[in-house]
């Protein structure tokens, strides 16, 4: 049985709809694997992790309160080098949408990710992603599209691995990548914001393969 730890939802994003949308993709995997789906707060997240699960999904920025004047974090420098220890030795680690949020640049974490959120256009619009490699059915570039707050990040493209980009009229960004790091794996996804995008199939699809890719026990790209 492989263990999956979640830690989903904060202040600006709904619970329920991420929980919705990974169970989704991870229902056609628990037919073909034995997988138990733990959810956590971020304040159980370390014990969580002293039990190695197979892979820790988080969809939770750093700032549990961000709309107050003095604002606190739930990630401080020894939960995050505890997360960069976790997966060196071995864990896979999802950073989905707000888990790359609001967290130190200068940080372990951010540096085991290869990459962090910049900013969002203040409106919602209609973004369009596009996988980065040719579909083995047809030989195009798989991309779908759906109202989302649209991430811009900054990556580190030299060492990683850029599956998935983003387009709307307030320019393009890079949307999904995936490294190898130490004995583990690190994905990172960011959209999607909205119920429309949690539900949306296609992105299902993405989320399903990048959870696959993160349990699978090779550690190749």
């Amino acid at each position: 049985m492989k263990k999956i730890v979640a830690s989903v939802g904060d202040f600006y994003h709904n619970e329920l709809w991420i929980k919705q949308a990974l169970e989704s993709a991870l229902a056609p995997l628990q037919s073909t694997m034995e997988l138990e789906l733990l959810y956590v707060d971020a304040a159980d997240l370390s014990k969580a992790l002293e039990e190695n699960p197979a892979v820790v999904v988080l969809f939770k920025e750093n700032r549990i309160n961000p709309e107050d004047e003095q604002v606190s974090m739930w990630m401080d420098d020894g939960v995050s080098r505890q997360i960069e220890r976790y997966v060196s030795n071995g864990g896979r680690w999802l950073a989905w949408h707000s888990g790359l949020a609001s967290y130190p640049e200068d940080s372990a974490y951010v540096g085991m990710l290869k990459g962090y959120f910049i900013s969002h256009p203040e409106q919602h619009k209609s973004v369009r992603y596009t996988s980065a490699e040719l579909s083995a059915a047809n030989g195009e570039q798989q991309s779908f599209s759906f109202i989302d707050e649209h991430y811009f990040v900054a990556c580190n493209e030299a060492e990683t691995e850029v599956f998935l980009r983003s387009e709307s009229e307030d320019g393009s960004s890079i949307a999904g990548w995936k490294h190898v790091y130490g004995s583990g794996k690190v994905c990172c996804l960011t959209p999607a914001h909205r119920l429309e995008g949690l539900t949306d199939p296609e992105f299902i699809g993405v989320l399903r393969q990048s959870l696959e890719w993160c349990i699978s026990s090779d550690l190749v790209l």
